[in-house]
This record gives C-alpha cells, sequence and structure tokens, in this order.
C-alpha cells in the first residue's frame, strides 16, 4: 500500500474515533460492566486542571526522615474518593479512634518481661509484601536490640522464595538442587493440588514430605543456613517434624534422615524474642482455619508465642469492586482472628492493613476505592474483636500517597509493592509503634 493511503486510513480511523467520542456518552453501564472512554477535551488537554500545592510534597519524603505515625489519630471522616470504576456507593465506615489500639497489646507487653529468662516469640503472617523477610526483619531488629536475643527463626525446609537473611543450600542424593526441585511440599495458601485434607501444615502452613518414593535423596537432605545478617548470632537450631525424622548439626549445616513430614527449621536464640516471618503469596489470609488446631495450640504454647501479626487485605482488592464482597472478606478475616485467639489464647494479635494500591481510572493512576473503605471496616473489627490495628494505608498518607512513594524510589511500578527501602521505611515505623506501645499502654 502507498504511503499517502496508509495516511489516509489512518486519518479515516481518527475521524471515526473522533465522532464516536462526541457522539456516544462518556460512560456506558452494560449489567455489571462499565465502559468509559476519553472526551476530546480530554484527550487534548483542554481545561486540564492546574495541579494543586500540597503540604505533602515530594520534597518532603526524605529517605533519611521517619513519617510521623498517625494510625489512631484519624478523625473519623469519610473521605473515601468518588469511585469512577464502581456503580454501586460505597457506604461509609464510622469508626471510634478515641482510644489506642495498642492497649490489646498489654499481654504481650507484659510477657517481654520475661525476656531474660526464656524467649518471647513473635510470628509475623502475611502476604506477599512480607516476602525476603521485609518488614520482619525490621521488627526483629528492633525487638532482639532492646531485650535480646538472635537468630531468624522458623523458615522451611525448602525455602522457594529467597531471603535477604538466611542464604539455603540443599543437597539431595549428593547433588545441589534447588528448592523448587527438593521434597514435595503441601501448602494451605496454595493450589488445590498442594493441600491436604487433614489439616496438618504445622505453624507455617506448609509442610515437606521426605520420602524417597515421591522425590529421589528426599529421604536424606542436607540443608546449610547461612545467616545474611549482622544480627546477633543464634545459639540453637530446631527441626519441627515427625519423630520418623532424625537430624545432626554441624554448625550452620543440618543433616537429616528419616521418612515423614517436617515443618520448619529455626535458628533462635533460648532467651530474649524471635520474630518468625511467614509470607504467604497470593493469600487473602483466610486459610488459617484450614491448619490442624490442635498443631497450632501445641506450638503455640511450647514456643511461648505472645504476639501474632496478621498482615493481609491487599490481594482482595483488584479483583473485587464491590462494597458486600469487601465485606464478606472482612467477616471472613474475622473468622480468622477469632480462630487464632482460640487457638493461642495467652497471646496478643495486631493486623497490619493494606498499603495504598494504585490502579488506572479514566487513564490516570489513583488509589483503588476499595482500599480507604477496606481499611475502615479492618480497623472496625479490629476493635470490636479487642486486636490491635495499624493502617499502613493511613500512615503512608491515604489516597495517592502510593503515587508518591514510587516518585521517590520507594515503591514499585506495580502499584502494590514496597520497594526494598520502603519495606524498610514501612518496617521501622510498625516496630516503633508496637516498642513505644509499651510506655504508653502502662503509663495509664
Amino acid at each position: 500500500m502507498r504511503p499517502y493511503k496508509v495516511l489516509l486510513f489512518i486519518a479515516a480511523c481518527l475521524c471515526v474515533l473522533a465522532i464516536l467520542c462526541v457522539a456516544l456518552p462518556h460512560r456506558l453501564v452494560i449489567g455489571s460492566r462499565t465502559l468509559h472512554w476519553p472526551t476530546l477535551a480530554e484527550v487534548f488537554e483542554v481545561n486540564k486542571p492546574a495541579s494543586v500545592a500540597t503540604t505533602d510534597t515530594i520534597a518532603d519524603f526524605d529517605e533519611t526522615e521517619e513519617l510521623t505515625v498517625v494510625v489512631d489519630t484519624i478523625t473519623p471522616v469519610d473521605t473515601t474518593p468518588t469511585p469512577k470504576t464502581i456503580c454501586e456507593p460505597i457506604p461509609v465506615v464510622q469508626v471510634d479512634t478515641t482510644s489506642d489500639s495498642r492497649i490489646f497489646l498489654r499481654a504481650f507487653y507484659a510477657s517481654l518481661q520475661q525476656t531474660s529468662e526464656r524467649k518471647v516469640r513473635i510470628i509475623h503472617y502475611g502476604d506477599s509484601q512480607i516476602e525476603e523477610d521485609r518488614m520482619s526483619q525490621q521488627i526483629r531488629e528492633k525487638m532482639q536490640a532492646r531485650y535480646g536475643g538472635a537468630g531468624v527463626g522458623l523458615m522451611p525446609l525448602a525455602q522457594t522464595i529467597p531471603s535477604r537473611t538466611v542464604k539455603q543450600e540443599l543437597i539431595m542424593d549428593g547433588r545441589t538442587v534447588s528448592p523448587q526441585r527438593a521434597v514435595k511440599r503441601n501448602l494451605v495458601y496454595g493450589p488445590k493440588r498442594d493441600q491436604r485434607s487433614d489439616g496438618l501444615y504445622g505453624v507455617m502452613g506448609q509442610v515437606a514430605i521426605m520420602n524417597d518414593s515421591l522425590v529421589k535423596g528426599s529421604e536424606s537432605i542436607t540443608t546449610i543456613c547461612t545467616p545474611l545478617d549482622a544480627g546477633p548470632r543464634y545459639s540453637c537450631v530446631k527441626v519441627f517434624a515427625d519423630t520418623g525424622i532424625h537430624y545432626t548439626r554441624s554448625g550452620d549445616t543440618i543433616f537429616l534422615n528419616g521418612r515423614g513430614a517436617v515443618y520448619g527449621l529455626s535458628q533462635e536464640s533460648a532467651t530474649g524474642v524471635i520474630v518468625d516471618n511467614i509470607p504467604m503469596r497470593g493469600c487473602m489470609g483466610n486459610v488459617f482455619t484450614r491448619i490442624s488446631a490442635s498443631q497450632l495450640q501445641r506450638f503455640y504454647a511450647d514456643e511461648n508465642v505472645r504476639l501474632i501479626i496478621m498482615q493481609f487485605g491487599g490481594n482482595a482488592i483488584p479483583s473485587n469492586e464491590k462494597a458486600t464482597t469487601i465485606q464478606a472478606i472482612v467477616a471472613g478475616l474475622r473468622e480468622q482472628v477469632r480462630y487464632l485467639h482460640r487457638c493461642a489464647p495467652e497471646a496478643s494479635i495486631l493486623f497490619i492493613g493494606p498499603s495504598d494500591m494504585l490502579t488506572t481510572i479514566d487513564g490516570e493512576l489513583q488509589t483503588y476505592p476499595m482500599v480507604p473503605y477496606m481499611d475502615r471496616l479492618l480497623r472496625k473489627m479490629a476493635k470490636e474483636e479487642q486486636i490491635a490495628y495499624f493502617s499502613l494505608f493511613q500512615w503512608m498518607g491515604g489516597s495517592g500517597s502510593m503515587k508518591r512513594w514510587q516518585e521517590v524510589g520507594l515503591a514499585g511500578s506495580d502499584g502494590v509493592h514496597f520497594m526494598r527501602s520502603g519495606a524498610r521505611k514501612a518496617g521501622n515505623a510498625v516496630a516503633d509503634w508496637i516498642l513505644e506501645g509499651e510506655s504508653i499502654v502502662f503509663s495509664d
């Protein structure tokens, strides 16, 4: 085709699109779907509003400066942005913020007085936002600096997600193998083919099966777990497994033999604070009721677990655009909180809500409309269940804050996950918030 014909064809297409922009409505609702496209004014940026200067500019985001925590001083006024992709209105959720939710950590704070005599364990469950030991690492460092303790705590036998605090090498049948090619695993938060019906996943929600009928050489495994951080050196290693598994240790190397289930390994100390990082990629936090209650009860009691951190909610946002669906998800998370409370009656619970998250609305990056709504529902649920709540969304700066975090290199291009620097900042903020609460609670 000759160049002038190509040019004429493109011009004709543009004319047709311009006519459609003028003739058709800007937004069309078909069933549960909403179709929208730009007007000609928007295409040519006619009457585009000037940017409004705010006190929270990029210049205020200094990597060396700690952000202010405003978790429990938020005025209960609904500031949810008008959704552009959701047909139904988002209900107003009024939350009582007159009291500090850290009062519900009183039992945990009291247990910290024991750390010179015995260990106190903190378990941090979360989705992919805490992978690589992100956020948990900062909580561990600050807790151990004040109360003692050493080691990274729990890790799976086959660590498929790399960690920034410990490097693992697996040797099977005399050869080094990748975690993905190691022993068979069952995951409570994985696809159905990887799940089991008896609920025997252990406290980490995953279990490795040592059995030579499944993977050649897996009845004998050597794992080398080398600490990568500069924290205090651990003094003991534990293997949580069936009685058919036997192990010996030499330095960072553990030799395992036998047949049965391995629920996890742990590098720790006999006293101080131990912080376990347990990421569950893709999980919405609705899986704990599928883990054996007797297993959880035994571990929580034997290991003196005094604080359980649950960090979930973000995975529910992208695929759910209805307020009723978010309500159902939060109701399900309430059941998980109650289940863990029954399994660990001596432990306090802290729920960390989702961060700000971005999506494209009318061609612009904006906060998912359901993020602030879920944040309020989770805060309300936490208050009613008498557990502590930390709002990552509000701490970051509320709606649109993820975009500012991206601009200063604290958040990734997906508009969902923190960069490592952002995760460090968030982890330090949570750790400081927890530690500061002790003096506030006991000053009452």
